[in-house]
C-alpha cells in the first residue's frame, strides 16, 4: 500500500470534515443518559458518510445519480432538522434540564445521517477528481482511509462533548446550540450553492 496515498486520504479527510467534530458533539451532548444513543449517532454517521462515498465513486466512474445543481439543495435537510429542533427546545422552554432531557429521545439514526450526508455534500465535488484521478486501487485506500477515520472522528465528537466543563454547558445550552448550527449548516449551504437564487 502506498504511504503516499494514506497520506494524501488522511490529510483530504481532515480537511473536509474539520465541521463534523461540532455536530457530532452536539449529537452526542443531545443523547447523553439515552440508552443507545451513541450506537445511533455512529450508525447515522456512518450510513450519512457511506452515501457520499457512494455518490463520489458513482460520479468518478461517470454515473450521476445526484447533478450537481442539486447539490444546494441538501442545504434543506439540516436546515429541517434544525427548525423542529428549535421547535421543540421553545415547546420546553421553560422545563429543566431534567425534564428536557426526559422529553427528548437522542437523535435518531437517519436525522444523524442526513445531516451527515447534506454537511458533506460540497465532499463530494472535491472527492470526485481526486477519486477519478486515483484509479480502482487508490480508490479503495481512499475509502477505507475514510472510513477508519471516521471513528476516530466520531470518538473525538464523543470527547468533546464529554469533557465536564463543555458537557456542562452542552447540557444547558445544546438545546439552543443544535438547532442553531443546524439550520446555520443548512442555510450555508443553499446560499453558497446558489439555491433559490441566493
Amino acid at each position: 500500500m502506498n504511504p503516499g496515498i494514506i497520506g494524501q486520504a488522511v490529510g483530504l479527510f481532515a480537511v473536509t470534515n474539520i465541521d463534523d467534530i461540532l455536530v457530532l458533539a452536539l449529537f452526542f451532548a443531545q443523547g447523553a443518559g439515552h440508552p443507545g444513543s451513541s450506537r445511533r449517532i455512529a450508525t447515522g454517521q456512518y450510513l450519512g458518510f457511506a452515501a457520499i462515498l457512494a455518490v463520489a465513486v458513482a460520479a468518478a466512474f461517470g454515473a450521476t445519480f445526484l447533478p450537481e445543481k442539486a447539490i444546494p439543495y441538501l442545504g434543506l435537510l439540516p436546515l429541517a432538522l434544525g427548525i423542529k429542533a428549535a421547535v421543540q427546545a421553545w415547546r420546553h422552554r421553560g422545563d429543566s434540564e431534567e425534564e428536557r432531557g426526559r422529553a427528548d429521545r437522542g437523535p435518531k439514526v437517519l436525522e444523524v445521517a442526513a445531516v451527515t450526508f447534506a454537511n458533506g455534500g460540497d465532499n463530494i465535488g472535491v472527492y470526485v477528481p481526486v477519486f477519478a484521478t486515483a484509479g480502482v486501487g487508490g480508490m479503495s485506500v481512499f475509502a477505507v482511509v475514510f472510513l477508519i477515520l471516521l471513528a476516530v472522528w466520531i470518538a473525538a465528537g464523543r470527547y468533546v462533548a464529554t469533557r465536564p466543563v463543555i458537557a456542562r454547558a452542552l447540557s444547558r445550552w445544546g438545546h439552543i446550540l443544535l438547532p442553531v448550527v443546524l439550520i446555520g449548516i443548512g442555510s450555508l449551504i443553499l446560499i453558497e450553492g446558489g439555491a433559490f437564487g441566493l
